[in-house]
């Protein structure tokens, strides 16, 4: 029997055993194997010429994924029967977390790895998977993925690029214009998105770079991932062979935005490496430099931003994998119902749209405050590009703006979350009503105390509970307008993120717990202390800002006080809390949750 799934955007309304969510402490040796594999291509091929690859030494970085494809870690996610090791999605995401601390390298190998060779494997047809296929996964061929256009950027329907198709019925005729293609400058196969005489939605095509008429501009030059391939390409009367269309006619924007939640989500995971590569570092650092007689990491301040650093990861880790094994065991559920292997996980995948959303904007997010207090531990060897650490910085502001800027993935949160919930027939509008007007006092305002995790999930509810209000009162106010309240999706989006954060971190306690016993989590709850305290206020302010800028009157009154109901936890001494949490990491000298 499976055990019951919650689907995209559920963990809103249904409860969670601990027992049925995947935590990082149950990776089996072989995903171990493969993560340590990983790590040892780092350590041995990129770390000693970081500043080749950040010079863009030619043809350096096309040798480096050739290398790795040499060891299998370009085949990861693709099929057996073509030259891959066809491994979970779990397990895909823990290499992307191994390579992400690989800075511009990490960038070419996901571009590749994700949305350059999945296209084929999702959407190919037999004879495009046999040709393609072995050569991505053995680094033979690179690969890129070519959306964007001057003018069409998160609008991606909006392209202006052409395919007409020839006389004689063999070609199409493909003209126009991409650019900020990752990994274009040395990769021998591109997914072209392109519409069709007149169509008014995108189809997709494979381009092999060597055609005549594709002209690829020189590299960009960038703020970070300085080592990154970025260019612009021309298609100028390429003639694509008619067998080279990806999927159907029409189908490249389902395309598109299919390999889009696939690129949010493994985001999500890839920051992970570079979050932790830098906390290690921060530590390091800390433990060695001295001021006023004493090392930095004695000190409270130094302390609190290890500890924070740490918490935020932590938190990420826990959302990451619980979402990866949900992906995984809906793709399993679908296998089942009879779909075919590539539909089966694409869709899969698509069931999670709004957890790689917000996995998206929370990760990066949560590695620009990493990198930002590592240069600050640092002080002034922190802006020194003599260290790794100004490399850090600069490389990961563009995780901000991958696979959608943040701006767009908050929108998607909330309003996807919005509709979800009225198609699966939750009146979310009913629901905040009856927030409003029938509000158990003592059910919601009494804290459970009589257990440890009683009491978190208690907290999680009501906060849960005010993403709902908030949603049901938008809707009921602007109808089908509440797109054009942009401030306000924010804002419950924010929150939805937090819940979610908040959750999952709280469920890999509890079954840490029922695996290892009491003793081994105590640092575990102080991370989960202090997070969920910590979003008890930022969520208290959320929910008033949002309130604040539609609600007036009464009504406004009794939401105002419902939020601080809703927001009120036991105290917690955060102080003593992340003091434990930098000691260990202090001690270990390197990030070790």
């Amino acid at each position: 029997m499976k055990k019951n799934i919650l689907k995209g955007g559920e963990f809103l309304i249904k409860e969670t055993d601990s027992q049925d969510v995947f935590i990082p402490e149950e990776f089996d040796e072989e995903q171990r194997m493969i993560a340590q594999t990983c790590e040892d291509f780092l350590e041995t091929e990129v770390y000693p010429i970081l500043e080749r690859i950040d010079q863009q030494e030619e043809g350096l970085m096309r040798r480096l994924i050739h290398k790795s494809g040499e060891l299998g870690l370009l085949g990861i996610s693709v099929p057996e029967k073509y030259d891959g090791f066809e491994q979970s999605f779990v397990t895909s995401m823990l290499a992307s977390e191994s390579m992400g601390s690989g800075y511009s390298f990490s960038v070419a190998y996901s571009a590749h790895t994700g949305i350059g060779t999945l296209p084929v494997v999702y959407y190919g047809n037999e004879e495009q998977k046999q040709k393609y296929l072995p050569r991505f996964a053995s680094g033979e061929w690179a690969a890129a993925y070519c959306l964007t256009e001057p003018n069409a950027g998160s609008d991606a329907n909006a392209g202006k690029s052409r395919a007409v198709l020839s006389e004689d019925g063999k070609h199409y005729i493909l003209n126009g214009q991409k650019m900020w293609i990752t990994n274009g400058g040395f990769a021998n196969v591109l997914t072209v998105f392109a519409k069709i005489d007149n169509d008014r939605v995108l189809s997709a095509f494979i381009i092999e770079s060597a055609w005549d008429g594709v002209v690829i501009n020189p590299e960009e030059r960038k703020m970070g991932i300085k080592g990154s391939s970025t260019v612009q390409i021309f298609f100028n009367d390429v003639k694509v062979p008619v067998e080279n269309l990806l999927g159907r006619r029409g189908q490249g924007f389902r395309i598109a935005l299919n390999i889009l939640h696939m690129g949010r989500i493994k985001l999500g995971g890839t920051i992970l490496g570079a979050a932790k590569r830098a906390i290690t570092q921060s530590v390091n650092y800390a433990n060695e430099r001295k001021q006023f007689g004493q090392f930095i990491s004695d000190f409270g301040a130094i302390k609190f931003k290890l500890a924070e650093q740490i918490i935020r990861t932590w938190v990420t880790e826990s959302a990451v994998y619980r979402v990866s094994k949900n992906i995984d065991e809906m793709t399993d559920i679908l296998l089942d119902e009879g779909k075919e292997k590539p539909t089966a996980t694409i869709e899969g995948i698509a069931y999670y749209a709004i957890e790689a959303a917000l996995l998206k904007v929370f990760g990066s997010e949560v590695l620009n405050y990493v990198v930002d207090e590592a240069v600050q531990i640092f002080g002034g060897m922190g802006f020194s590009s003599e260290t790794d650490i100004d490399r850090a910085y600069r490389d990961s502001r563009i995780n901000r703006i991958f696979e959608g800027t943040n701006e767009i993935n908050r929108l998607l949160v909330s309003d996807t979350t919005i509709k979800k919930a009225l198609k699966t027939g939750f009146d979310v509008v009913r629901y905040a009503n009856s927030i409003i007007k029938n509000l158990n006092n003592e059910a919601d305002t009494e804290i459970p105390m009589d257990d440890y995790f009683t009491e978190k999930r208690h907290y999680i509810k009501n906060f849960k509970k005010i993403a709902l209000l908030l949603m049901g009162a938008l809707s009921e106010k602007f109808e089908r307008k509440f797109l054009t309240e942009q401030e306000i999706l924010f804002n419950i989006s924010d929150i939805i993120m937090m819940v979610y954060g908040a959750e999952s971190a709280m469920l890999r306690v509890e079954k840490l717990k029922n695996m290892k016993g009491e003793d081994a989590v105590s640092i575990n709850k102080d991370i989960l202390n202090v997070y969920v305290y910590d979003c008890a206020g930022t969520i208290n302010k959320c929910a008033k800002d949002a309130i604040n800028s539609f609600v007036t009157g009464e009504d406004q009154a009794i939401m105002l006080d419902r939020i601080d109901i809703f927001t009120n936890v036991a105290p917690v001494n955060v102080k003593e809390a992340r003091r434990r949490i930098a000691d260990k990491v202090i001690d270990d000298n390197r990030y070790d949750f």
